[in-house]
């Protein structure tokens, strides 16, 4: 502990987001740059506490303490070879994760809690200008081949960890680039591609073989992959969306989150100039309050939306933590996240309590309004509250309600793999699925969940795999899932 007095004597402090009026000009990142002291002042504000809850909120098992120790000392070497020993890509989740770790921070019991998020992210911008990131192929190859079924934070983590354990590892990815949501579900402004684009140079050169557009389960088939490699991982995430079937849903303009995104992120790939399905001068309704849906309203503002409006049906959710969800619990709370600060300054609303029982179309076949309807909270069953429907003018609605599970047809069901009640793929402590030889990690076994989870599980999946492929049980690579939050068959 660098500075017993640190979290006396220093508050919390965050960089600062760029004016709205400049930030929706770009699709650049949000923050402005942040200055080493002012980060080192914020690392002096962890306690390095006798049992460091920060490591039960951090599915990673992140070294917190000593990483922040480190920075405050100003060894920002050290401090990435620290934050590398848990995490292959801290920069992802330095930008993307929640950051539960800072809920479970002992200091956030009765204050701010420390800025880990912030702090990590500086540690790998630091190491990356630095040249301090280089690739680490494998000493000694094991001559055993291992396929990973999609690109994701999961599939990559695993592949990482395989390749350098050294085991000849193909990634698949049905999309045209490497990177899964990350690359197509995230926009450009939450995080810039240069950051995925260098992580996939980085493990290209380690002797990780990418092969895009190649739909797993038709264009090579499960025997396929049975037949060519000794190990298969499955991380092919949770791609089926939740949908709104009413009245109404089969308009022009009503376009699930995921067909929207994609098509932004392809523009500024440069694949084209202007997406197919674009928000310029159209009311916009976002349906869905989540990460899904605030990355809907940013894009639909820079896209120049003339209105957006985001609705959910869940209640508005407490400012502060409540009595129900006690520290170190990740609490539910209302966030104001760039996108809702953008979508202020455009006179948008967020409406909660609110239910869409009708899209209204404008007799040519595409949609003109929602028919909404406010609604008691889960208690009631969403039960409608008479006397308050209403419209809402409309153009382009999406639907950002979350996803269901994995797709079941074509791979899933040629391994035939077992599935749980909620449709996720089963897996055992060591990630192993009810197929040998099948493994299993991120959304596909977990269900729709975190960044941090699924690097997290990518890991132990790695771990599982390489101690599978050894013929001895044993293996070198670490297992980061605390033994309370692993998969039991």
């Amino acid at each position: 502990m660098a500075d017993p007095k640190g979290f006396l004597t220093v508050g919390r402090e965050l960089p600062r987001r760029r004016p709205v009026d400049v930030r929706i000009k770009s699709w650049t990142e949000v923050y402005e740059t942040f200055g080493s002291d002012r980060l080192e002042k914020q690392a002096s504000r962890c306690m390095d506490c006798g049992i460091p809850f920060c490591h039960q909120g951090c599915p990673l098992g992140n070294l917190i303490p000593e990483w922040n120790d480190l920075v405050y000392r100003r060894d920002w070497r050290e401090a990435i070879e620290r934050l590398h020993a848990t995490n292959n890509f801290p920069e992802f989740t330095g930008k993307l994760c929640p950051a539960p770790c800072e809920s479970a921070c002992v200091l956030g019991i009765n204050q701010d809690p420390v800025a880990i998020k912030r702090v990590e992210a500086e540690i790998i911008d630091r190491a990356w200008s630095e040249g301090w990131v280089h690739p680490q192929p494998p000493v000694v190859k094991t001559g055993k081949r291992v396929a990973v079924v999609g690109s994701g934070p999961a599939g990559l983590a695993a592949a990482q960890q395989l390749t350098r354990a050294g085991h000849d590892v193909r990634v698949y990815e049905r999309a045209d680039r490497v990177g899964g949501l990350l690359r197509y579900g995230i926009p450009e402004f939450k995080m810039e591609k240069r950051h995925l684009d260098r992580r996939i140079a980085q493990m290209r050169a380690e002797g990780t073989e990418f092969k895009t557009s190649v739909n797993v389960g038709e264009d090579v088939t499960a025997a396929d992959l049975r037949e060519q490699y000794d190990a298969v991982v499955l991380a092919g995430g949770a791609t089926v969306w939740r949908d709104l079937p009413v009245p109404g849903r089969e308009l022009n303009g009503v376009h699930q989150a995921m067909e929207y995104l994609p098509l932004a992120n392809k523009v500024q790939e440069g694949d084209a100039d202007v997406p197919e399905i674009t928000a310029e001068g159209k009311h916009v309704v976002v349906i869905g309050g989540g990460d899904t849906g605030a990355d809907c309203i940013g894009t639909a503002i820079r896209q120049g939306a003339a209105s957006v409006t985001q609705l959910e049906i869940m209640p508005r959710p407490p400012e502060a933590r409540p009595g129900s969800q006690p520290w170190p619990t990740y609490p539910m709370l209302f966030k104001v996240e760039s996108a809702h600060e953008e979508l202020a300054a455009q006179d948008g609303e967020r409406v909660y309590a609110v239910n869409t029982v009708e899209f209204a179309g404008d007799g040519d076949g595409n949609v003109r309004a929602l028919k909404i309807v406010e609604v008691g909270g889960p208690e009631t069953g969403f039960t409608p509250v008479p006397g308050t429907e209403r419209e809402l003018p409309a153009q382009l609605v999406t639907l950002a309600m979350g996803f269901l599970g994995p797709q079941k047809q074509g791979l899933l069901e040629q391994l035939g793999v077992e599935l749980d009640q909620r449709g996720n793929v089963v897996r055992d402590r060591d990630y192993h699925t009810t197929v040998p030889g099948v493994f299993a990690a991120g959304d596909m076994g977990r269900g729709q969940s975190l960044i941090v989870w699924a690097i997290a599980e990518g890991r132990a999946a790695a771990h599982g795999v390489d101690a599978y492929l050894s013929g001895t049980g044993h293996t070198a690579l670490p297992y980061p899932i605390p033994p309370t939050a692993r998969p039991i068959a």
